[in-house]
């Protein structure tokens, strides 16, 4: 069984369709931050895939960039 690649459908997408999941991913890992504060996340893992696709967005987007 092999796991379908996450950063091969970001490829395929625009400079402007990435520039504005990067702001809607970016809000909501701030979101998810201050709810961790506080206490109120009831799924800590969601921070950690969050994190990591907006990495993954960023680094399409400097690919399309460069």
């Amino acid at each position: 069984m092999t796991k379908k690649n996450p950063f091969s459908d970001l490829t395929g997408k625009s400079v402007e369709e990435l520039a504005q999941l990067e702001a809607e991913l970016a809000a909501k890992r701030f979101t998810l931050r201050f709810q961790h504060a506080v206490g109120q996340v009831e799924n800590t893992a969601e921070i950690r895939k969050t994190r990591r696709e907006l990495a993954r967005v960023k680094t399409a987007l400097a690919t399309k960039l460069a």
